[in-house]
């Protein structure tokens, strides 16, 4: 299997002729058989400007045109020859069979699949892929239909990448996920593609994310676990922002000497402290006219 993929056909760039030369010179053959037609009449002139000119019509069966990004693949009894890309009027052997290929950029909108991620939640996945030939040979001789191949492909690799990463996080901010990780879960799936389409020639110049979500049967229990895990996320940040207030606070208070604090009465601010900044609604003050004893 080694041996026969080592056997891989590759581009070849062979550039043909300018066509403008070629018509001129056939043209011009052309025209002097058909004069020698009319002004000489023996056999011999007359069987020669007949090859002449079968010739020459044999001979115009080479002209072609490249246009703009477009690549001409020439094949000569089915052997793949080379490859001619420099673009305007050129001239082939006229026995080449000549099959034309778009280099313009394509891109493709995939369906929607319905995979697990890595937590095993069915979601909904789709990608946008960029793409384009950079190897005619690769793309018309190792792979039937080049196309079809890069689109089949594209979607395996999607379906393999979301099984790779989680669709959101909130337990471990750095970990990446499908959600909220848009440029390195792009630039995974854009590497995993080209990697599975490198055998058919083509570049991917950019492979995004279309469109995530979460699957109908499980959509409304997942917002509802998303809107907790927010909650959760939010309100340790609040604890945690509480506490290093409390803790400034107190060295304030201590260092400049405010007020002598025992340790019931740093307990009881502390307590005061944490209900006014981590109450989601406004507190209402309390005079204490006495004391705490």
């Amino acid at each position: 299997m080694e041996k026969e993929r080592g056997l891989m056909i590759s581009e070849k760039l062979k550039a043909q002729y300018n066509g403008w030369g070629f018509l001129i010179a056939v043209c011009g053959v052309m025209l002097a058989s058909v004069l020698s037609l009319f002004f000489i009449h023996t056999v011999v002139s007359i069987v020669v400007s007949i090859s002449i000119l079968v010739l020459s019509a044999i001979m115009c069966a080479g002209f072609f045109i490249v246009e703009p990004n477009q690549a001409v693949i020439l094949l000569l009894f089915g052997k793949y020859v080379g490859t001619e890309k420099e673009q305007g009027f050129r001239w082939a052997n006229p026995f080449y069979n000549k099959m034309r290929l778009s280099l313009r950029t394509r891109n493709f909108d995939s369906e929607k699949l319905k995979v697990n991620d890595k937590k095993g939640n069915p979601i909904m996945i789709s990608t946008v892929v960029v793409w384009r030939v950079r190897d005619t040979a690769k793309a018309v001789f190792e792979v039937d239909d080049f196309l079809d191949y890069v689109h089949i492909q594209s979607e395996s690799a999607l379906r393999h990448l979301a099984t790779a990463y989680s669709y959101d996080t909130y337990e471990a901010e750095d970990e990446i996920s499908l959600r909220s990780s848009i440029d390195e879960v792009s630039e995974a799936l854009k590497l995993e593609i080209q990697n599975r389409t490198q055998s058919a020639g083509v570049e991917i110049l950019e492979a995004r994310i279309n469109h995530l979500s979460y699957a109908t049967e499980i959509a409304q229990a997942m917002l509802r676990r998303q809107q907790a895990e927010a909650i959760i996320a939010a309100r340790q940040k609040i604890v945690e922002g509480a506490v290093g207030m409390v803790e400034i606070a107190l060295d304030r208070l201590q260092k400049d000497g405010v007020v002598d604090l025992d340790e019931e009465r740093k307990a009881n601010m502390v307590s005061n402290l944490m209900v006014v900044l981590c109450s989601e609604e406004s507190t209402q003050p309390i005079i204490n006219a006495g004391t705490l004893y």
